[in-house]
């Protein structure tokens, strides 16, 4: 936390790349403002509750990291400040509601219990509390059935690789076609999938809001889980792969899917069954987090017949793990600004990586005119090999 308050300079690059500081407009809530909060409050001369507003109101999407020319390592100093001021600012309700959203979205089948009850309430959204009402205007007018996942997918062909997956909480239950075509994909480029069964939630829902111990114990079962005998652990989920990227002691090395892909080379030609303009959407975490930015979009450029667009911001979303349920008035900002982008496009499509950004999109894509369908960008090219 210290190398990271030494390393500011506070020269202000960061400004314009947080969205916080964006939507609204105050110091404190940029990277620069926050660092010197925290210093502070380390140092005992501001009183750590007085700091937190403007902490909790920090999506994490590190895009400061990427534009910072110090090289400071926001996220070491952010991740452990909310660790550190989660028993000493937080109510005891609070830490109720947030153990009870963590408990719910780590377990797929209280996820998909939870979202069918959501469903049915979901018309009285507006009366709710507006952590209740954010939760259920986010959830999809259909849950897609339950599936489940072979142990092992075999490759198709002369086997190339051999991966371990990462099938994720709350993808497993709002997007289940992400896992099904990541495997096909993998498969059809002559990578065995291997699925662990003992495999549960990575910890990335709760290290980023700060339950340091939480995450650890969530970690140190999927150490556990994960064989050591595989060329990599893939994810595809942006949130996710940045935590894993972050975990030392995995016994393998985490990928992203489009990185891992991308690396290994397509080995057949992909196209759609009708021409198409697609708007690429950087997750944070996946590009921020992970620095993953050139891989997803030279997959897509091979497609016959897709023509990428590029958005004319990178702004972050608006979802955060958390995010949109604790802040949903700027989570929401976001989420119509990046809808706004996603339309001056002219794209039918819009691809990301990360299952939290799909459902922003989705959720503020809805009734804006022409239909924009959104997809995992591996959706996609599973979709292009279909159609080939």
């Amino acid at each position: 936390m210290a190398r990271a308050i030494s390393s500011c300079v506070h020269c202000g690059f960061c400004l314009p790349a947080c969205p916080t500081y964006r939507v609204l407009g105050e110091e404190m809530d940029s990277p620069r403002g926050r660092i010197l909060l925290m210093k502070q409050a380390l140092e005992g001369t501001l009183p750590i509750a007085e700091a937190m507003p403007y902490v909790d109101r920090c999506l994490g999407c590190l895009a400061c990291e990427t534009a910072c020319p110090s090289g400071v390592r926001y996220r070491e100093l952010v991740v452990p400040f909310r660790a550190r001021a989660e028993a000493r600012t937080r109510t005891g309700v609070e830490r109720l509601m947030r153990s009870l959203m963590l408990a719910t979205l780590e377990r797929p089948w209280r996820f998909r219990l939870a979202a069918r009850i959501g469903k049915a309430v979901k018309p009285l959204a507006a009366s709710m509390p507006a952590t209740l009402g954010a939760m259920l205007a986010l959830l999809p007018d259909s849950i897609p059935p339950s599936t489940s996942l072979a142990a092992v997918v075999p490759a198709v062909g002369q086997r190339r690789a051999r991966v371990a997956l990462l099938a994720g909480c709350v993808q497993q239950v709002l997007r289940p076609s992400i896992n099904a075509a990541t495997c096909r994909l993998l498969s059809a480029n002559g990578v065995e999938v291997v699925i662990p069964r003992e495999q549960g939630c990575c910890g990335a829902l709760a290290l980023h809001t700060g339950l340091e111990a939480r995450a650890e114990r969530l970690a140190a079962r999927n150490r556990r889980a994960f064989p050591a005998d595989v060329d990599a652990i893939v994810t595809n989920a942006a949130g996710c792969g940045s935590a894993l990227k972050d975990d030392r002691a995995l016994p393998a090395p985490p990928r992203d899917v489009a990185e891992f892909l991308d690396a290994l080379g397509l080995r057949m030609p992909l196209a759609l069954s009708r021409p198409a303009t697609v708007a690429y959407q950087d997750a944070c975490h996946l590009a921020h987090g992970q620095g993953v930015r050139a891989a997803p979009r030279r997959l897509l450029r091979q497609v016959e017949g897709l023509t990428l667009a590029e958005l004319a911001d990178d702004l972050c979303c608006g979802s955060a793990g958390l995010y949109n349920l604790e802040h949903p008035d700027t989570a929401a900002t976001l989420g119509r600004q990046k809808a706004d982008a996603i339309r001056a496009t002219g794209a039918s499509i819009a691809v990301s990586g990360n299952i939290g950004c799909l459902t922003q999109l989705e959720s503020h894509l809805a009734g804006g005119g022409a239909a924009i369908a959104v997809q995992h960008t591996i959706e996609l090219l599973d979709s292009a090999y279909s159609a080939r």
